[in-house]
C-alpha cells in the first residue's frame, strides 16, 4: 500500500489553536489600532495625544489578561500594514458580549478596550525595565576574539 501524502506545511500548524466558540463574533484589536506612530490612513483608530508608540500585540493581551475578559491571540497581519516584520504580527479577539449583553460595563465597546490598553501598556515592567542590550553586559569592551598569542 502506498502512504498517505502529507501536506508539506502541516507540521508547522501543530502549534495553532482552534478558536473559542463564537470567537468569530468578537472584537479584533490591531496594534495598529493604538500606535501614535500611525496616521488614521494607517489604522490608528484612537486620538493621538492617547495612543502609545509602537505596542505589540503580546503587551495588548498582557493588558487585556487583567480585565478577566476572555481573549484569544492569533497570528494575522493587519492589511494595512506596510511592514511585515514578525514583531508587527498579531491580533487579539476579545469577548466584551456574551449573548448580546455586555459583560463588563466598563467596557461596552472597542474604544473602551483601546483606551485601556494605550493607557496601560506604559505602566508595564516590560515598557519601565527594559532588557539590557548586549553591549553593556561586556563592560571591559572587548568585541570578540582577538590575535592568538604564541
Amino acid at each position: 500500500m502506498a502512504a498517505a501524502a502529507v501536506h508539506p506545511h502541516a507540521r508547522y500548524h501543530h502549534h495553532i489553536q482552534k478558536p473559542p466558540e463564537g470567537a468569530e463574533r468578537w472584537v479584533c484589536i490591531y496594534p495598529a489600532y493604538i500606535n501614535k506612530d500611525k496616521t488614521l490612513a494607517e489604522g490608528r483608530r484612537i486620538p493621538k495625544d492617547k495612543a502609545v508608540s509602537s505596542p505589540t500585540c503580546k503587551e495588548i493581551a498582557e493588558v487585556l489578561s487583567t480585565t478577566g475578559l476572555q481573549l484569544f491571540v492569533e497570528n494575522k497581519i493587519y492589511c494595512r500594514e506596510l511592514s511585515k516584520e514578525p514583531q508587527n504580527w498579531g491580533r487579539i479577539k476579545v469577548q466584551i458580549k456574551n449573548n448580546e449583553k455586555i459583560i463588563n460595563s466598563k467596557f461596552s465597546t472597542r474604544e473602551d478596550l483601546l483606551l485601556f490598553c494605550a493607557e496601560n501598556i506604559p505602566r508595564l515592567k516590560s515598557r519601565n525595565n527594559p532588557k539590557p542590550n548586549q553591549n553593556q553586559q561586556n563592560p571591559q569592551g572587548k568585541q570578540g576574539k582577538g590575535k592568538k598569542k604564541k
